[in-house]
């Protein structure tokens, strides 16, 4: 991924993950993944990835963060009589003082914003905070962070046991498994046991999975995307030493009654 796009403003979460605002989510995962594959989950870079990829992977919340877009920069700088430095919040005003002929005016007042301008920033401000309080609270009281913590927890428990298994304790494991999955995802995961289920006892397979670290993809109230990080000490009776593979596992959790199980999961190498 390229550096941060020069902007003449704070960069926006477009800019964080260097993509465009029309890009699809598809894009914006792919950028998100392309990201971090080779930050440590504790930088401050990995942490404002995963922010940029949670507000532009949620539709709510993207479109009201697209809908304050344009009235940020489209906002008229306030001309002033002496030069100002350049930076932030002064772009655009070098451009807006030749347009208007006014800058070398020598005693010109300072141009008025006009009331109208006050009262339209006034409700888009009134809008934004409605919709912030709209997207972080439950009927229940239970912030949209709050329930994805909770959920980032659940997955990081999770994660263990499905990934876990020892050949000499198939059904065991299955079952303790299971008690972590959707009823939908159950069917997939049986599908997928049935498979160790045969080659494991030949093999003599053990795995055991670890949590290294975990980082939120899409936060919601209901439905939560996970990245954990794992490690996977693997013994068979071709390798009694274990050798430790690391995987990077995205997490569906979905929030059934007041418990989060797994919905999907999609396990793939880590890179670096």
């Amino acid at each position: 991924m390229s550096d941060l796009k020069p902007s003449t403003h704070s960069p926006s979460w477009y800019d964080v993950l260097d993509v465009e605002p029309s890009a699809s989510a598809d894009e914006v995962r792919a950028a998100w993944r392309a990201g971090i594959a080779d930050l440590e989950p504790g930088s401050r870079r990995f942490a404002s990835l995963n922010a940029a990829a949670e507000v532009l992977l949620d539709p709510a919340r993207r479109a009201a963060y697209d809908a304050s877009l344009p009235e940020r920069e489209a906002a008229p700088a306030v001309v002033e009589e002496e030069p100002v430095e350049d930076g932030p919040d002064s772009a655009g005003t070098t451009g807006a003082a030749e347009t208007a002929g006014t800058a070398g005016v020598v005693g010109a007042p300072p141009r008025a914003v006009p009331a109208w301008l006050l009262a339209v920033v006034g409700l888009l401000l009134a809008g934004l905070l409605a919709g912030c309080a709209w997207a972080w609270q439950t009927t229940s009281g239970e912030t949209t962070e709050e329930a994805t913590r909770a959920a980032q927890a659940a997955a990081e428990r999770a994660i263990v046991p499905v990934l876990s298994y020892g050949y000499e304790s198939l059904a065991e494991d299955q079952a303790r498994a299971q008690g972590y999955l959707t009823s939908d995802y159950r069917a997939d995961y049986d599908k997928l046991f049935a498979v160790i289920s045969d080659n494991a006892p030949q093999t003599q397979t053990t795995v055991e999975a670890r949590v290294v670290a975990s980082g939120i993809v899409r936060s919601g109230q209901d439905r939560v995307d996970v990245l954990v990080f794992v490690d996977r000490p693997t013994t068979n009776k071709l390798t009694p030493e274990p050798e430790t593979y690391k995987d990077q596992v995205t997490v569906t959790m979905q929030k059934v009654g007041d418990e989060w199980l797994v919905d999907n999961l999609v396990t793939s190498p880590a890179q670096g």
